[in-house]
């Protein structure tokens, strides 16, 4: 490697260090409402009998909303639009969802009207003549007969909640009107002055939708004809502080051109987010730490390199997820620690090829310990490039059609994946040359790892293991395994999670622990007994039903209360069904596109043989995860999507590397049969993807053991998938691809064509 080129790597790396440093120590990270607390609510505009909810009605929509939102006083709101249709409202900090959700999405029409009379009823006289017949806020029975309106909120310029301690009315709403609105303000109140003092014309009727707020008589000083003028009002009506507030919210929004529905709600509570920040904080620290001893146990003082680069890895991913403005989530937190996993898969990839890089340099190698380590980082771009792209279109995926916090794991996982690049190719490589040329390094090759091919290695090349010769007994049990995992879908079923199907899921933190008959009894026995009641050793009881209403959740509430003592919500989810319907359409049509995507890209990287073989490995993977979730009667859900889509990448990556160095040893085998070149191909590959495997299982256990109840069906689903993944490629992608080959034999003329920058690969 020449000094410049090292120099230009040097000054690259200190580059990206540096800026990475100072954007860690200097900006805070933009956290998702699971780890800070606070409601999600995603509206849906429905079309009005006169409106159509397109993206302009929405759009509307939105900016009504956003003065809703600001009139509650929450801190740092976010509204945006998604899709057409949809709106997204999170508002942190807000532990209500039943008030946030009824203040905002009410229509609120606003109007003030002249009242015309005393009626015995809706279906009165005064009903008839299509004149509004609404009940009397002061005086319960009695209904008050309205014109039609004089003025809508659309005239209000401000509303604000305040308290009347001067005429003891309590809170009341202040409102100040428009120019034109003023003068129909000073009309309506000026008519309405000019009735005598016991007419129930002297008053006017302040309407929100289809109830009387207030509807306050015209006081003696208020001149006959003229009014009150100024253009300002006042809604009174006994309203307690927060009632005043909500209405002011209404009344300063306007009305929303278009109806909306809620179709999704989600409620944290922060000490909820804050043990998952922890949680899955400590599960880094640790499983870096066991990564990196594994690493330098295993590959001596280059694992040392790699941990360092391991730990820069982290910095520079965290400062590039800050500096991009991305919510951190808490699936994307597992998705940031996650691709430590892939991280170690790029060093592992080097090292284990300058291991043979040395080795067939002989003696030579010790006069120069940089040659077969930069050799080796030439011959394993085309795999690391093949294993980098494979995982970035699952986590594409996963951006486009996954919602809410599993949207951060796609977005995590991406930036994971590509700072990998970085600092296995640019970071490792550049320690590497430097340590590596230092004297005192250069007359001890053996502490650098390079000077033997490790236990597994030398054994696999003394007596390479002649698996293909039984590959169709591989290929029998796999299917029988198939099986089995098909039989658990068909007979237990797929248990969809509350975002597929629809419902609530509830989790509560109740004063004294409670065993799940007890709390499953006294749900049911509240009118739910279809619930799905879980509880745990510390106090928390998990309670998931198909009703949506806020009425049923204060039933179970209570329920709960009288036998585990008062209880408090930490997390509250709400999916409408049209919705659940909607993402579960979504996520069989993702994983459908990451099958069709990932055979299309190896077709093009290989031949169809082996794109079939790969892609048939990974849905079998795929299955059984599946069917291993159907056993067990955990929820299918978007985390675990998430889990599924990164099988997909983890179990490519394995396939990928075995079948490139088979495509390599064709190339030079001559005439060694095609099952024997598989063998050779499983043998010199097997210490990477078993190294692989273990730095990332390392992380997953931390996961599942630490990262809590949210993470651990989610780690559950890696750890099985990445155990799959290198099965299934031995057992599963060989066989096939060597079965496929021998059927459908590349054309002669083919044979020699190399691609540039195939080299061998580990």
């Amino acid at each position: 490697m020449s000094s410049r080129a090292s120099l230009r790597r040097a000054l690259l790396a200190l580059a990206v260090v540096a800026l990475s440093l100072w954007i860690t120590l200097t900006t805070p990270p933009r956290l998702g409402l699971d780890l800070r607390g606070g409601t999600r609510i995603v509206l849906q505009t429905e079309d009005g009998p006169t409106t159509r909810a397109d993206a302009a009605a929405t759009d509307r929509a939105l900016e009504v909303l956003r003065k809703r939102v600001d009139g509650l006083g929450v801190a740092e709101p976010s509204l945006a639009r998604s899709g057409e249709r949809r709106i997204v409202v999170e508002l942190p900090g807000l532990r209500d969802p039943r008030q946030a959700a009824e203040t905002i999405g009410r229509t609120a029409q606003l109007t003030f009207h002249a009242v015309t009379g005393i009626s015995q009823g809706p279906a009165g006289p005064a009903a008839a003549d299509g004149k509004r017949v609404l009940p009397d806020p002061d005086a319960p029975g009695r209904f008050l007969a309205l014109a039609a309106p004089a003025l809508t909120g659309d005239g209000v310029k401000g509303a604000e909640a305040t308290l009347d301690t001067t005429t003891g009315r309590g809170w009341t709403v202040d409102l100040s009107f428009r120019d034109g609105a003023a003068d129909g303000w000073a009309k309506l109140t000026g008519d309405a002055a000019c009735a005598a003092p016991a007419d129930p014309a002297r008053r006017v009727a302040i309407v929100l939708d289809d109830r009387i707020v207030s509807a306050p008589g015209m006081q003696a000083g208020v001149p006959c004809g003229a009014g009150i003028g100024g253009g300002s009002a006042q809604i009174t009506g006994g309203f307690s502080a927060q009632e005043a507030r909500d209405l002011a919210a209404l009344v300063q929004g306007g009305a929303l051109p278009v109806p909306v529905t809620t179709v999704e709600q989600s409620t944290v509570g922060p000490t909820l987010g804050a043990e998952a920040i922890r949680a899955s904080a400590l599960a880094a620290v640790i499983g870096l730490a066991c990564t990196g001893l594994f690493v330098m146990v295993v590959y001596r003082l280059l694992g040392v390199l790699a941990t360092i680069a391991l730990l820069l890895y982290g910095l520079i991913s965290y400062a590039a997820v800050v500096a991009l403005g991305a919510t951190l989530t808490l699936p994307g937190l597992a998705g940031f620690v996650l691709a430590i996993g892939i991280a170690v898969d790029a060093n592992v990839l080097v090292f284990e090829r300058a291991r043979e890089e040395y080795a067939s340099l002989g003696r030579s190698a010790g006069r120069d310990l940089r040659r077969p380590v930069a050799t080796a980082f030439g011959k394993v771009w085309s795999a690391v490039a093949d294993s980098h792209i494979t995982t970035l279109l699952a986590a594409g995926l996963l951006f486009v059609f996954a919602t809410g916090p599993v949207k951060g794991f796609g977005v995590t996982l991406a930036i994971g994946v590509l700072t990998s690049l970085i600092t296995a190719m640019v970071i490792t490589r550049l320690l590497a040359d430097l340590t590596l040329g230092l004297p005192a390094v250069r007359r001890r090759p053996a502490v650098t790892g390079m000077a033997a091919l490790g236990r597994l290695r030398t054994r696999l090349t003394r007596r390479v293991p002649r698996l293909m010769a039984h590959r169709r007994r591989w290929l029998t049990g796999c299917a029988g395994l198939l099986l089995v995992a098909l039989a658990g879908i068909g007979v237990r079923g797929v248990e969809f999670g509350v975002e597929f199907t629809g419902g609530r899921v509830v989790q509560y933190t109740a004063e004294r622990p409670v065993d799940a008959d007890t709390a499953r009894t006294a749900v049911a026995d509240a009118g739910f007994p279809d619930a799905v009641v879980q509880t745990t050793g510390d106090g928390d009881v998990s309670v998931r039903v198909r009703e949506t209403g806020d009425g049923e959740q204060r039933e179970i509430r209570e329920a709960l209360t009288r036998v585990a003592g008062p209880v408090e919500v930490e997390r509250d989810d709400l999916i409408g069904p049209s919705l659940g319907g909607e993402l579960r359409t979504h996520a069989l049509l993702a994983l459908g596109l990451a099958v069709a995507a990932q055979l299309l890209y190896l077709t093009v990287r290989f031949r169809w043989t082996y794109a079939t073989a790969a892609v048939a490995a990974m849905a079998q993977d795929v299955l059984l995860v599946v069917g291993l979730f159907a056993w067990l009667g955990k929820p299918v859900d978007s985390v675990f999507l998430a889990a599924l889509l990164t099988v997909v990448g983890y179990s490519v990556n394995d396939s990928v590397v075995v079948l490139d160095r088979l495509r390599e040893l064709r190339r030079r085998g001559g005439g060694v049969r095609l099952a024997d070149l598989a063998d050779r191909a499983v043998a010199q590959t097997l210490p990477r993807t078993v190294n692989t495997g273990m730095g990332a299982l390392f992380v997953l256990v931390a996961l599942a053991v630490l990262g809590g109840d949210s993470l651990t069906d989610f780690s559950v689903a890696l750890l099985a998938g990445v155990v799959l993944g290198m099965a299934s490629t031995v057992f599963t992608a060989m066989p096939l691809a060597v079965a496929l080959e021998t059927r459908h034999p590349a054309p002669a003329a083919a044979a020699p064509r190399r691609s540039a920058g195939a080299g061998a690969v580990v």
